[in-house]
């Protein structure tokens, strides 16, 4: 049986069934954090979810690579311009702050 553990929605790839991007357990991969501390930071994950996801980019890492540098990119013009975020954006990084327990700005 094969379960893909990542999908892409409104153009942003999320841990299939949840609300955690692709992008936060790839940074956290890339910073050191084993799939057991990875698990851990994000509520409602699996080690396998964890496992799926990681497999996903190194199966897949130009591709995530270009996406994340993409991503980045969308972020940085969104400063330069001065634009606030969206209010699916905010809701997200509410959600990511909480869910790492980052003071507020």
């Amino acid at each position: 049986m094969v379960i893909e553990h990542v999908e892409l929605r409104e153009g942003v790839y999320f841990v299939t069934g949840t609300h955690i991007s692709l992008d936060s357990i790839v940074y956290a991969f890339r910073e050191g954090s084993s799939p057991e501390s990875i698990r851990e930071d994000f509520e409602g994950l699996t080690l396998a979810h964890v496992y799926g996801a990681i497999a996903f980019y190194l199966d897949n890492q130009a591709e995530v690579d270009s996406y994340l540098l993409g991503r980045k990119e969308q972020w940085a013009e969104l400063e330069r311009q001065g634009t606030p975020p969206g209010a699916d954006l905010s809701a997200r990084l509410e959600r990511a702050r909480q869910s790492l327990s980052l003071p507020r700005r």
